[in-house]
């Protein structure tokens, strides 16, 4: 499900990026992309970027081809911020921000084990949560209220956003039952309702929006700036969730932004990928005056074991965001070594 992808230099600089994407798509991406990467200035960012999006009109723009120019594109800011001495958030605008508060992303359950989950989240400092999928939607509204109620018992007042899962193919929830639920949700002081709908619902996420007692969010499954564009000019989204490693890399992702804020609208990156999109999100962050929460996928290796040092949260429950030039992490070579099948492809 997820292609970590590095970018080699002639100046024996390497950049690491990720893909929210299988291997062998990647693959076939690259093959295809390979033409207008070696030989150019890898700090030229974005001007490389644009260029593989221009040139796969007829070729698969919007789906895999874009997955895969993510992860370049993050690799490429990681290169031009170790070339340049930079992390890679003062690139990209300036830093905002030293550090973020992360939500823990947790996905729904039985009340006793979702609840005992969040329990031990909460001791681990997590101040901030999201619970989603499951049965939400999908079951009855008796369900979908249990099992709020549950989470919200078990965090108490802090921060809980609800995650129907819209994107799951042939999602059953419409838009009389998103209303619905969008009024429950404000009973238990819910921060935002996310993908209440399927992700092609425009209409839909416009007029759910417009009379939600809670804030709505998504796009989580768009890609490139363009396709967020109707959604932020028809005001569909309160909050607004590319996934770095699917959208296009922390160049779109950083535009999407501008967009929205110019909208009055936040960006909260969709992070359920690994420890490198979790690090371009954290730049992503600093440079973003309005990005002041990211998503941590909670009990996946491929966040908490692949880079060194891990992520350690201070004592308000915040993340660092790296401070070293480019993306500031590194990979842990025996992480890589058991979770990779290339483990490798960054020497």
């Amino acid at each position: 499900m997820h292609t970590l992808v590095a970018v080699h230099t002639d100046e024996g600089i390497t950049g690491i990026g990720s893909a929210f994407t299988s291997e062998t798509l990647v693959r076939g991406a690259i093959d295809l992309l390979l033409p207008h990467l070696v030989g150019q200035d890898p700090v030229e960012v974005e001007r490389i970027t644009e260029t593989l999006h221009q040139t796969a009109f007829w070729m698969g723009r919007g789906g895999a081809l874009t997955h895969a120019t993510s992860a370049i594109d993050i690799a490429l800011w990681d290169v031009a911020g170790q070339a340049l001495g930079q992390p890679v958030g003062r690139l990209l605008g300036g830093c905002h921000r030293a550090r973020v508060r992360p939500y823990a992303s947790v996905l729904m359950d039985e009340a006793g084990p979702m609840t005992d989950n969040l329990t031990q989240l909460v001791e681990q400092g997590f101040t901030a949560f999201k619970i989603g999928w499951w049965k939400f939607g999908r079951a009855d509204a008796a369900t979908d209220e249990r099992t709020v109620a549950a989470a919200r018992t078990a965090i108490g007042d802090r921060l809980l956003a609800v995650d129907a899962g819209g994107s799951e193919g042939f999602f059953p929830g419409d838009l009389a039952w998103a209303k619905r639920t969008a009024r429950m949700l404000a009973d238990y002081d819910v921060a935002w309702f996310e993908e209440a709908l399927a992700p092609d619902d425009l209409e839909g996420f416009a007029e759910l929006r417009a009379g939600s007692p809670v804030p709505i969010s998504g796009g989580e499954v768009l890609t490139r700036r363009q396709s967020f564009a109707p959604y932020l000019r028809c005001r569909a989204f309160d909050i607004v969730q590319p996934d770095t490693t699917k959208g296009g890399g922390l160049s779109e992702s950083r535009r999407i932004g501008w967009a929205a804020q110019d909208l009055g609208i936040r960006l909260i990156p969709h992070g359920w990928n690994t420890a490198i999109g979790l690090a371009a999100d954290l730049q992503l962050s600093s440079a973003l005056a309005s990005t002041d929460l990211v998503e941590y996928k909670t009990g996946s290796a491929y966040v908490d074991d692949l880079v060194t040092g891990g992520w350690p949260l201070d004592a308000d429950g915040y993340l660092d965001i790296p401070s070293g030039p480019g993306l500031g992490v590194s990979l842990d070579q025996e992480a890589v070594e058991k979770y990779g099948t290339r483990p490798q492809f960054a020497a």
